[in-house]
């Protein structure tokens, strides 16, 4: 089997950033897979689950209401590494192209006074939410990707090296 692009990326070397995961041909469309990376694997502790489905509750709202960009957004869900989250978008764009967006969506959570979809009716897991601890782990995030507006890093995954055997088998070095 094929080991998939997620994979294939250098996860002992990942920083938080912005990342083109992956990009999907269907037709004459395409779409795009984004690595919102707000943790390093493996060497941070993780986002709080609770936390965690708030920010998603809150940026997916926030994305499908921004006039500049609802019509592209296909998905933004959690990570199951609870490191990030996936942004998917209609078309392709450079990581660099989504900073003001997730900026302005990492931001956007500071003034949210509640949890978007946190009821019974509407969410599957309602009680289940830290608002408190969301905007903690935004405003950790915004203050990151301004810092590191110009760090080329925060835009280009690390990816594992590859030997191919003359007969080529594939080896990784992890």
């Amino acid at each position: 089997m094929e080991l998939i692009q997620s994979f294939s990326v250098d996860h002992t070397r990942i920083i938080p950033g912005i990342f083109k995961s992956r990009v999907d041909r269907m037709g004459c469309e395409s779409v795009t897979t984004y690595d919102i990376r707000l943790k390093r694997p493996n060497r941070e502790p993780v986002i709080d689950v609770a936390a965690m489905h708030s920010l998603e509750h809150i940026i997916a709202t926030y994305l499908r209401n921004d006039p500049d960009w609802k019509d592209e957004v296909v998905y933004w869900g959690p990570m199951g590494c609870l490191t990030g989250f996936y942004l998917i978008l209609k078309g392709e764009r450079a990581p660099q192209e989504l900073h003001g967006l997730m900026l302005g969506a990492f931001r956007y959570v500071d003034g949210v006074t509640e949890v978007p979809g946190a009821t019974a009716v509407n969410c599957g897991r309602y009680l289940m939410h830290d608002l408190e601890m969301a905007k903690w782990y935004a405003r950790e995030f915004t203050d990151y990707l301004e810092a590191n507006a110009e760090n080329g890093d925060i835009f280009e995954y690390p990816r594992t090296e590859r030997l191919v055997t003359e007969k080529g088998q594939s080896f990784f070095d992890s």
